[in-house]
Order: structure tokens, then C-alpha cells, then sequence
């Protein structure tokens, strides 16, 4: 590529970062907003107000529903990649009859709506008595047809000389697995472990469903209920819910800040292979 035409693509890719976080901005200036700086047709950005944050964790239990948040989306990220992880192994590395069947049963999920699944999932929770609790925010997710089919590709592309020299020196296929591939797919892993975290931590229809108590609400649903509450003079005080939204975004962000070059090495490694 020329210089000018790398020129280009840096403007263009700094054009969509702009836009891409220009929500993220206009929810910062206004959390830094008095409600009436707000309400002025010509608002004052000068001084920041940072009280409206100490206003927001006050209005709502933020530290109980990082919590929440932090316990569910870990718990989905290590128990689906456990069983995509399995799954992906058995369909890319042993030979059994059915095998290219189940993958597509495992591809076609993906052509399935989330949506659709709502009131199955919440009637098979509410069957076993497992409405508002943490299970019912974690088993529904603890399989992810995506995960296990770019783990699949993955898997299909390592060597199976390392298998047959393994099982010539008595190794079980557990042991292959935990020891020589997933070691030789960690930056795939990594990817997907992120892609599931960051999936799962800004879940918010299934939480807001499965969950009735203030106890139970992750980051997500709280927010919403911290417009309920934010209100000066039968107002919604939206510099409060700004300080709030950016409360619950923070942490995400800091994780794909962490990282990204893990997520976006997977992912080359993926598709490259």
C-alpha cells in the first residue's frame, strides 16, 4: 500500500474509532453536568461535577452488582469454554460415527435468535426452582455453538503427529488434550475467553428476566433501575444516570484495554490458520 493510501485507512479507521466512541464520550460530559447546567440551552462544561458519581453509588448498590457481574461472567466464561473446549476436541480430533453430524447440530444453534430462546430457558429455570439465583444467570450460557466451532478450526489445523507420538507413549486423550493442545491454542483461547467475558458482562434481557430481587441485578439491569430512583423534582437527573452508565462501562473497557493484543493475536492466529 502506498503512503497516501495508508494515509486514508489511518483517517478512515480513526473516523470510526471517533464515532464508535463518541456515545462513550457524551455520556462522560454529561455525567460532569449539575442538573441544571444540563437543563441550560447553552450548558456550562466548566467545573466538572463529580458528585453526580458519588450521587449514583449512593442511588444504587453498584459494589453488589459488580459483584454479580464479575461472579456470572467469569463463571460462563470458564464453564463454556470447559465444554466448548471438549466439544471442539471431539470434533476436530477424534474419529467417531456421527461426528460431522453433531458439528452441524453445533453450527445450526448459531443460526438460532438468542431471543428465541428466552422463554424456553426461563421456563425450564423456573421448573427446577432456580429463578433468582446465580445458577439460572450462568447454565443457560455455559454452551456457545461460536466458541466451539472457531476452536474446532483451531484444533483441526494443529499436527497429529503430536497425537500419534503421545499415544505411542501411553498417553489418554484427555492428556493430549490438556497437554498439548490447548497449550498450542492458548492465543485462540485467550480470544475466545475475552470474546465470552465481554459477551456475557453486558448481557442485560436474560438478567433483567431471570432476576426479581435487587440482590440478584448484575451491572447491566442495575443501571436500569438507577433511572428509577435518579429523579430531582419528579426529573430524571440524567447527569446521575450518565455517571452511572459510565460506572458500568469502565470496567469492560478496562478489560478490552488489558487485552486487546491478546484478543486480536487470537483471532489472526485463527483465521490465519
Amino acid at each position: 500500500m502506498s503512503r497516501a493510501g495508508s494515509r486514508i485507512a489511518d483517517l478512515a479507521a480513526l473516523a470510526v474509532a471517533g464515532l464508535v466512541g463518541l456515545p462513550f464520550l457524551l455520556a462522560l460530559a454529561i455525567s460532569l453536568l449539575s442538573p441544571d447546567a444540563y437543563l441550560a440551552r447553552e450548558p456550562a462544561l466548566w467545573p466538572p461535577r463529580f458528585d453526580n458519581y458519588a450521587r449514583a453509588l449512593e442511588a444504587a448498590p453498584f459494589g453488589r452488582y459488580l459483584f454479580n457481574s464479575l461472579l456470572v461472567a467469569g463463571a460462563v466464561t470458564v464453564g463454556s469454554l470447559a465444554t466448548s473446549i471438549l466439544a471442539a476436541y471431539a470434533c476436530a480430533r477424534l474419529e467417531f460415527e456421527g461426528r460431522d453430524g453433531a458439528f452441524l447440530v453445533i453450527v445450526a444453534t448459531l443460526l438460532i435468535p438468542s431471543h428465541v430462546t428466552l422463554i424456553p430457558n426461563y421456563l425450564t429455570m423456573a421448573a427446577l426452582d432456580l429463578v433468582d439465583s446465580y445458577a439460572a444467570l450462568v447454565l443457560p450460557s455455559l454452551g456457545s455453538g461460536f466458541v466451539t466451532f472457531f476452536l474446532r478450526q483451531q484444533f483441526r489445523n494443529l499436527p497429529r503427529e503430536y497425537d500419534e507420538a503421545a499415544l505411542v507413549d501411553g498417553a489418554s486423550r484427555l492428556a493430549i488434550l490438556w497437554r498439548i493442545v490447548v497449550p498450542l491454542s492458548r492465543p485462540a483461547i485467550a480470544a475466545m475467553a475475552i470474546f465470552q467475558f465481554l459477551s456475557e458482562w453486558t448481557s442485560f434481557l436474560w438478567p433483567l428476566i431471570v432476576t426479581t430481587s435487587a440482590e440478584m441485578r448484575t451491572l447491566e439491569t442495575g443501571l436500569a433501575a438507577l433511572y428509577d430512583v435518579a429523579i430531582d423534582d419528579g426529573i430524571v437527573s440524567w447527569p446521575v444516570v450518565m455517571a452511572g452508565a459510565v460506572l458500568v462501562m469502565a470496567p469492560g473497557l478496562l478489560v478490552f484495554a488489558l487485552a486487546e493484543r491478546h484478543l486480536a493475536r487470537g483471532v489472526a492466529v485463527g483465521l490465519a490458520r
